[in-house]
């Protein structure tokens, strides 16, 4: 899924990660669309990707700047 209007990317990674930050998201009241384009490919009769950047969230344009530091934060603790 390309982006589009209304419509962006705030996380490209793996899928274990991309669980635990939709929760996030949704605790701070943003809705969030999570894609795991591994699974898709494996269910469409092909292994395309892998696990590592598999999963991809997307939020709302009013929802983005607030995701992508929410994102951001949890990266930095998690990094230190």
């Amino acid at each position: 899924m390309e982006e589009q209007a209304g419509i962006k990317r705030v996380y490209t990674g793996s899928i274990v990660e991309a669980t635990y930050l939709m929760e996030l998201l949704q605790e701070n009241g943003i809705e969030a669309m999570l894609r795991n384009t591994l699974e898709e490919s494996i269910i469409a009769g092909w292994a395309s990707g892998a696990p590592e950047d598999s999963a991809l969230i997307y939020v709302t344009e009013n929802h983005y700047e607030q995701a992508l530091n929410i994102i951001q934060e949890y990266q930095k603790e998690n990094i230190e």
